[in-house]
């Protein structure tokens, strides 16, 4: 199977949150790749998987209800990325029957009055037929994030066909505000897993990288996003591996950031703005001895960050086993440990 070219079967969609088919949030399966060998476990038992000395490094960004339905149109606007000029990424998507798409005209200059008395009004396309840079003014509201917590919606796509409040979309980690849709890697994890862990000699380092939408028909390159990683997470990161132990990074969002604060030597420094980085098999990973993820759809990009880390031949052989054990996908699905 190709990892670029695979079909996902529609009864591998997960549709709703874990909660809803009566899981616990650490009861969705685990399919761990390592090495050469596969094994299927659940994701509770992650602590029996991991080894004393390994390090998790997790996103602390926590998820904005980032759509605003635009009254007396079909038009739902998804905010993406604050950009350091104040203006927002955003993508207009047009209702089509019981699902959305991109859309794809608009103008620059053109006005769009979402509920509450915010105004987004375009300025110029970012990228072709997707996001475009726009102001965002969020009425009586003093900050565009203030106004998304009244007004917004989290985001979601046809494959999750009824909304869900946002806690659903929020991770433990997540303290900071800023994501557009949710670092669903870090999802699974409860308190109580956390201190399993923890007591079991795994240690946990944080980094931010403030996700941007991931509209499931594009399979774009990542663009630039904010990352912070500090002295305390590269510390870390450093004596980890200066000790032998696994820096495992959780989730595609943790490698960005990570790998962005990679330095001439190897070694991971204090780093802080924006990202354009992307990982690729060429280029390889540096900080990074492992990755647990969910499961990414047919040809996304984020595959050849999977691939980088894990080598093909290994995400060849999780994936197939994935499709053909009836694994769930996207943000409410199943998970992937991948240590090579």
């Amino acid at each position: 199977m190709n990892t670029l070219e695979f079909t996902l079967p529609a009864e591998s969609e997960a549709h709703e949150p874990p909660e809803a088919r009566g899981l616990s949030r650490d009861g969705v399966r685990l399919l761990v790749g390592e090495g050469a060998s596969l094994s299927h476990r659940r994701f509770a038992d992650l602590p029996t998987v991991l080894r004393p000395g390994d390090l998790l490094v997790v996103n602390t960004s926590a998820t904005l209800p980032a759509a605003l339905v635009i009254p007396g149109t079909d038009l739902t606007v998804h905010l993406s990325t604050e950009l350091p000029t104040g203006t927002w990424l955003v993508e207009l998507r047009q209702a089509e029957g019981k699902s959305t798409a991109p859309y794809p005209l608009g103008d620059p200059g053109a006005r769009y009055e979402a509920i509450g008395g915010a105004v987004v009004t375009l300025l110029r396309r970012f990228s072709r037929d997707r996001l475009w840079e726009a102001t965002v003014t969020p009425g009586a509201f003093g900050s565009v994030v203030g106004y998304l917590h009244a007004f917004g919606s989290p985001i979601r796509y046809d494959y999750v066909p009824r909304a869900w409040p946002l806690r659903y979309y929020q991770t433990v980690f997540g303290t900071e505000p800023g994501s557009a849709e949710m670092p669903s890697a870090s999802r699974p994890f409860t308190d109580r897993l956390v201190t399993t862990l923890v007591s079991a000699g795994v240690q946990f380092a944080p980094v931010l990288l403030h996700t941007g939408v991931a509209s499931p028909e594009a399979h774009e390159r990542p663009y630039p996003e904010r990352f912070r990683v500090t002295a305390t997470t590269a510390r870390l990161v450093n004596h980890t591996r200066a000790a032998g132990g696994r820096v495992i990074a959780v989730g595609t969002t943790a490698v960005r950031a990570l790998e962005s604060a990679v330095t001439a030597d190897g070694t991971v420094a204090t780093a802080e703005g924006w990202t354009d980085l992307i990982v690729t098999p060429d280029r390889g990973v540096r900080a990074v001895d492992g990755l647990l993820t969910g499961f990414h759809e047919p040809r996304a990009s984020h595959l050849d960050m999977l691939a980088a880390i894990a080598g093909r031949d290994l995400l060849d052989r999780c994936y197939r086993s994935a499709v053909e054990g009836g694994y769930l996908w996207h943000e409410f699905g199943d998970l992937n440990l991948l240590i090579p």
